[in-house]
């Protein structure tokens, strides 16, 4: 294939800001918890990241612990239940 001409510089578009260039607004680890509740409450899947409890484990200092948003709706229906019997 032959390489198309140069052309002049007067028409180059920008491709834009890349997500990774760009700084997430969200800085407050408190602020992150409620987020992450309010999108529990919602039936949304969450990942919350926590200390590894198994310290033998040098290599991974936080662990990923996914919750699912409808297990979630499910047991908060369940001790509702519990709470109105009693």
């Amino acid at each position: 294939m032959a390489k198309g001409k140069g052309g002049s510089g007067k028409t180059y578009t920008s491709k834009g800001e890349r997500r990774s260039s760009m700084k997430t607004p969200n800085r407050d680890p408190g602020q992150r918890i409620l987020n992450q509740m309010k999108a529990l409450d919602k039936g949304k899947d969450v990942v919350f990241t926590m200390p590894n409890p198994n310290k033998e484990q040098t290599n991974r200092k936080f662990i990923k612990v996914r919750v699912s948003g409808r297990d979630w709706l499910k047991r908060g229906d369940f001790i509702k239940k519990a709470v109105s019997n009693d």
